[in-house]
């Protein structure tokens, strides 16, 4: 079945904001974000610069992950403009994790499918495969096109009718204030 992304109560759009510190304490490539209250490491695995204006960096090296528990990343990050990212995120409470997403980040709206597979590559060159990076464990996150009209359906009627509407943006703040 088509994915049903008109019924989504974010349908035209949502804005999600990284905050982010970077903590000499932690390996090189580490990005301590924050969010909904909680503050998590990002590891920064892959960046490719903008192959026209030559800035930023391309990817240096990345260790293998050594243990599901134990991550050692080195990256090389400099200041410029980034094409492309690839990160790997893991939350731990207690011993147990509770969340780990690995994410493929492109300021291009559309990737083709060779740009995708090259991101693949990396991430398996990376040692991510076993992780979830692999083709076949990820999905590729639906997107309206362009330029399309706001969508106003039945769906868009009720998610403001119960004020879910206020809720997202209430959420918005927490995420921008860094959940202060």
């Amino acid at each position: 079945a088509p994915l049903s992304w008109d019924k989504s109560p974010v349908a035209n759009g949502a804005h999600y904001f990284l905050f982010g510190r970077v903590d000499k304490n932690d390996a090189p490539g580490v990005l301590r974000e924050s969010g909904f209250g909680v503050e998590f490491p990002n590891y920064i695995v892959d960046v490719q610069k903008d192959p026209e204006t030559g800035k930023g960096s391309s990817f240096l090296a990345c260790s293998r992950l050594t243990t599901l528990m134990s991550h050692t990343i080195t990256t090389t990050i400099t200041t410029g403009e980034y094409t492309e990212a690839i990160q790997f995120q893991c939350l731990e409470r207690g011993g147990v994790r509770v969340f780990e997403g690995i994410n493929f980040l492109s300021r291009k709206p559309q990737m083709s499918k060779d740009e995708l597979g090259a991101m693949h590559e990396r991430a398996n060159k990376a040692g991510m495969f076993p992780y979830g990076a692999g083709p076949e464990q990820m999905h590729t996150v639906a997107r309206r096109p362009e330029g399309a009209d706001p969508v106003d359906n039945s769906w868009q009627a009720m998610w403001r009718a119960i004020g879910f509407d206020k809720l997202l943006e209430l959420v918005t703040e927490s995420i921008e204030d860094g959940g202060r």
